[in-house]
């Protein structure tokens, strides 16, 4: 068992994250964030299921202002629980969030890069951007200080900046070096209320970025407290069990001061997982799991009907969590090596029958990014930007796209962030507002502007296009 990663205390309002405090569970509003009712009724509905922490979208100024009407009403039902702003492209509107709310997010390959095409940057351009951001970040910090405001650098692998994936790639020491440049500027600003995510929608890149990100700090002693959490999981049981992994197999070390579990599903429905998630951890961290390891299966020795003669404490749902977390953490390290991928680690004892282990197994082996034997799905969580109702868009995909190993389609909320956080897709559906859909293709626009009653079918035409190993537009 590893020593948990010591961080410094950070004040987000009446919350406290790091240093010796519980893990911290948060969420995020998917509602209009100009309709002031329902964006409260919303928050309300988390902090009653549990959510310490609500983030909501403000994309624009328009939405920045009105977060004091949103912070108001909450105060004045009685909710005290802290609000943050997400920003990406708009520091005016962090700056004008950061009077108002308890915590900003902002995106470091959003905020102050733009994508210009550059492919390659001389040492004087990186140093120059690197002075450009500085200055640009001044005014939002000192703002933070004055108003006792948290910033949390949430880096995501789908808007990494042009500079940073030209000297380090699209790989997880991008992430880890997006991040440090962003908390070096806040060192020498004098900023250190911050909190720190490394974000990607495939398993394994969110957990090498973390786990590096970790070792970088501890290895400097300037530890920051780290938000967790697996972008784009999508919904069901799928995106659970992903979750479980990512996160769960860096709780279970240690690593990890907050989490947001990301469903495309009411975003109510992710408190319950993420607490599944911290409990399991736990037990696991502190050797009180139900489980035990048997050869390469994790055996649960009780279960409804089961032949150790006794219930089980918990239910289906925590039993499922602890073996991800337990399964998952294994096939993470064994699959460095591209030894997990052959390998038969599963879930056993009465509560897990034969066919549902090797369900379960199967799924567990894709959400590590392994062994493949369904359609690979990725999906926003979805937000205030979200314009059509996404939920159900994924659910038609996945039901027209169901056993197809070897494809990984993307379904996301907006054009904001849509074509870079499903750049590693083979297609992507993403609604862009009045009805229409944009259709993507290996990262690149094929179809703009597609009714919706006509998607599907246009995006089933690209698919088999590319399965017959023609070229879209042929």
């Amino acid at each position: 068992m590893q020593d948990a990663l010591p961080t410094p205390e950070v004040r987000i309002g009446n919350l406290r994250m790091g240093g010796e405090n519980p893990v911290v569970v948060q969420s995020m509003t998917n509602t209009d964030t100009m309709d002031t009712h329902a964006t409260v009724a919303q928050c309300k509905r988390l902090f009653d299921c549990g959510c310490q922490l609500v983030r909501i979208t403000a994309p624009g100024l328009k939405e920045a202002r009105n977060l004091e009407a949103i912070k108001n009403r909450l105060v004045q039902s009685g909710y005290q629980g802290p609000i943050a702003a997400d920003i990406h492209f708009l520091p005016e509107a962090a700056l004008l969030s950061a009077a108002i709310v308890e915590k900003v997010r902002i995106n470091p390959g959003n905020y102050c890069d733009r994508k210009t095409g550059k492919t390659s940057f001389s040492m004087e351009e990186q140093a120059a951007e690197r002075a450009r951001i500085a200055q640009r970040i001044a005014p939002l910090l000192e703002t933070c200080k004055k108003h006792q405001t948290a910033l949390r650098i949430g880096v995501n692998q789908g808007s990494l900046s042009e500079r940073m994936i030209f000297r380090y790639g699209n790989t997880p020491q991008a992430l880890v070096e997006s991040a440090l440049e962003f908390i070096g500027i806040c060192r020498e600003q004098g900023f250190d209320q911050i909190v720190v995510s490394l974000k990607s929608s495939r398993v394994q890149t969110m957990t090498r970025s973390v786990r590096l990100l970790s070792e970088r700090m501890k290895a400097s002693g300037l530890a920051y407290p780290l938000h967790l959490g697996v972008t784009e999981a999508g919904e069901g049981e799928d995106a659970r069990l992903a979750s479980a992994i990512g996160i769960g197999s860096l709780l279970k070390d240690g690593i990890g001061n907050t989490i947001r579990v990301s469903l495309t599903e009411d975003p109510e429905n992710e408190i319950p997982v993420a607490r599944r998630i911290i409990e399991a951890a736990r037990h696991l961290r502190q050797g009180t799991a139900l489980g035990q390891w048997k050869g390469n299966t994790y055996f649960f020795p009780c279960g409804e009907n089961g032949s150790a003669g006794k219930e089980c404490p918990k239910d289906k749902e925590y039993l499922k969590t602890e073996a991800a977390i337990a399964i998952g953490s294994r096939l993470l390290e064994t699959g460095k090596s591209g030894n997990a991928a052959n390998g038969n680690y599963q879930a056993g004892g009465p509560a897990f029958p034969e066919e549902e282990a090797k369900r379960l197994a199967d799924d567990l082996y894709q959400a590590a990014g392994l062994r493949f034997h369904k359609t690979r799905f990725i999906a926003c969580p979805s937000c205030g930007r979200t314009r059509y109702d996404i939920q159900a868009a994924l659910a038609k995909v996945k039901a027209r796209f169901p056993d197809y190993p070897d494809l990984t389609i993307a379904v996301m909320g907006c054009i904001v962030n849509g074509p870079g956080e499903m750049a590693d897709a083979d297609f992507g559906y993403i609604g862009c507002g009045n009805g229409k859909v944009n259709l993507y293709q290996a990262g690149c626009l094929a179809k703009t502007q597609v009714p919706e009653a006509e998607a599907l079918d246009e995006l089933e035409k690209l698919v088999e296009k590319a399965r017959n190993g023609q070229k879209s537009g042929e």
